[in-house]
């Protein structure tokens, strides 16, 4: 919204939420303070808040004003009921619906920008059309591609924006708006069904190509080959290409398990369960990677982690972000945990409330317990200070810039470092002394 508000300044953009918390902080004039970080967004905030980008808590005045209505609420897989741990969770779509149909008043186009499974168009139209009023609604689906880190860049310049719908003219209303910046041949026009699955079917196969080189990296590890020489050589190959095949100690984020996992219960729905095996591999795999990582590090320390400080570096899914959805350093940490171990983590970003709520999230053992066992520091070499290892969990320019001398000095003998993102030399870590071990080496 804050990019389409820069590049319409005609165009009157409102965004609301329910939790004035939330709204407090989007509207706050110190623009550090903002709820989600990622370069460049502050600018652009700064640049159009107030002039034609505004945040409130006013849902259904906004409704009512509006001609253009985006649902951008989260849809988490579902925790309960049928299709638990896979499906898409779409209550809060839902109440979005149900919320406009109760205000609208004039005629609206609904545009879906959550992460969607297939249909979901069908069933908002179909709430919306049943107001009993004589009130209009065009959906579209227009799905969101970015990157997160890359986010402003990403929306600057698409590789594509993808818009499906039935209704030829709200499709170009939304495609005006978009080109205002966008090049009218990177503007795809589809069916609702074609746009929604295109989402789903991307992110798949994003995840695929990690899961794929993760998996050669095991193998890797096991012969004298280096998995980012593979990578390298195999991504010279035009038809291949070299992006997303960085091997390390798994993908998170919000949309790839959660996408493919979506994939697979639709799949399974329509008994493609080939199709849904196919998919589901990609998880499997996923999951592997970080149990392996966690695995190899206790088996390195002696085949007992119980009592010792684990220094982690990143929490982050990937990064440039504060965003830990699926993070692998969660799995990675819950894996030790049980193990005993105390873990310090330092993140520039992520703060300790959060690392927190995400180990509690999983019910592994008791919120005091995480407590007792894992904590934040303000600086790494607070967290690294008298750990027997250092796992690197996210991929953080700064970490290799820090003094690697100083911190060997303060570590326990010998001194590990688990590099999960292949970030640091492993010839000027030896070097100090340390002893390295990375990922598919």
């Amino acid at each position: 919204m804050a990019v389409i508000a820069k590049n319409n300044p005609n165009i009157k953009v409102t965004i609301v939420d329910i939790n004035q918390e939330r709204i407090n902080a989007w509207n706050d004039s110190d623009t550090s303070n903002l709820p989600i970080y990622e370069p460049g967004l502050a600018g652009i905030v700064e640049e159009t808040r107030g002039k034609n980008l505004f945040f409130s808590t006013e849902i259904d005045k906004a409704i009512d004003e509006s001609e253009m209505i985006f649902i951008s609420v989260n849809t988490p897989t579902k925790t309960y009921g049928k299709g638990k741990g896979m499906a898409a969770d779409l209550k809060y779509v839902e109440l979005c619906a149900r919320n406009i149909a109760k205000v609208a008043k004039t005629d609206k186009i609904v545009v879906e920008k959550s992460t969607l499974p297939v249909r979901t168009a069908q069933a908002i139209k179909s709430i919306l059309d049943n107001t009993g009023s004589d009130v209009n609604f065009s959906i579209l689906s227009n799905p969101e591609f970015l990157a997160e880190g890359t986010a402003i860049q990403d929306l600057l310049n698409p590789d594509r924006v993808l818009i499906g719908g039935e209704s030829e003219e709200a499709i170009e209303s939304l495609a005006s708006i978009y080109g205002s910046w966008v090049p009218e041949s990177q503007i795809l026009r589809t069916n609702v069904w074609s746009s929604e699955l295109s989402k789903l079917t991307a992110n798949a196969f994003l995840a695929q190509r990690i899961s794929s080189i993760n998996a050669i990296s095991e193998l890797c590890e096991k012969t004298e080959a280096n998995v980012d020489e593979v990578a390298k050589a195999i991504g010279m190959d035009s038809r291949i290409g070299s992006k997303f095949l960085k091997s390390s100690v798994g993908f998170g984020g919000s949309c790839f398990q959660k996408d493919i996992l979506n994939l697979v219960y639709i799949a399974r729905s329509y008994n493609l369960q080939a199709v849904a095996d196919y998919w589901e591999q990609v998880i499997t795999l996923n999951n592997h990677q970080k149990r392996r990582f966690a695995d190899n590090l206790i088996s390195t320390l002696y085949n007992t982690v119980s009592g010792k400080k684990i220094g982690f570096l990143g929490w982050a899914f990937k990064k440039d972000t504060n965003d830990t959805r699926e993070s692998a350093a969660i799995y990675v940490a819950d894996h030790l945990l049980n193990e005993q171990a105390h873990i310090a983590v330092y993140d520039p970003k992520v703060s300790s409330v959060k690392i927190q709520s995400d180990l509690n999230y999983l019910n592994t053992r008791s919120e005091d317990e995480n407590k007792r066992l894992i904590e934040a520091k303000d600086s790494p070499y607070e967290a690294l200070n008298d750990a027997h290892a250092v796992a690197i969990m996210t991929e953080w320019d700064e970490f290799k810039t820090y003094d690697w001398h100083k911190i060997y000095t303060k570590m326990k003998k010998p001194a590990f470092i688990f590099d999960g993102r292949n970030i640091l030399d492993q010839s000027k870590m030896e070097k100090i002394g340390f002893d390295y071990y990375s990922i598919g080496k």
